[in-house]
């Protein structure tokens, strides 16, 4: 149990958090682009050889043809589709982080906060966030 919740506690995994909660439908469609992008190349290996399996057994073509060629355009697609889908789901990540900056900044009364040296340090660092 230890082992788990040094793990959840990493930042990667609180940053993925955030994804879920800043866009949980682009969140998901990001995580599946991901996902196919990283299984669809080998899908593509084995689409070729039950090509190259049809050709040399004198097989009918037009399955394995069909086969490989969706995959082929999905391999072409799939890249400037995940692209876009990052660049939203990092804005909407962005809007949603400096809504939460600003409740911890107006949610407490007074100004005292504010003034804390160490805060102002964290808040410049979070304010900055996605300027890198």
């Amino acid at each position: 149990m230890n082992v788990l919740r040094s793990l959840t506690e990493r930042k990667e995994w609180k940053f993925f958090g955030v994804l879920l909660k800043a866009d949980p439908g682009l969140a998901a469609v990001w995580w599946m682009a991901l996902l196919l992008r990283g299984t669809l190349p080998a899908v593509f290996a084995i689409a070729m050889g039950v090509l190259v399996g049809a050709v040399q057994h004198g097989q009918a073509l037009g399955g394995p043809l069909t086969f490989a060629g969706a995959v082929f355009v999905l391999l072409q697609v799939l890249g400037p589709i995940h692209q876009s889908v990052s660049s939203n789901l990092g804005d909407r990540t962005a809007a949603w982080l400096y809504d939460r900056l600003t409740e911890a900044c107006v949610n407490p009364p007074g100004m005292g906060h504010l003034e804390d040296p160490a805060l102002t340090g964290d808040l410049t660092v979070a304010r900055d966030f996605d300027l890198e």
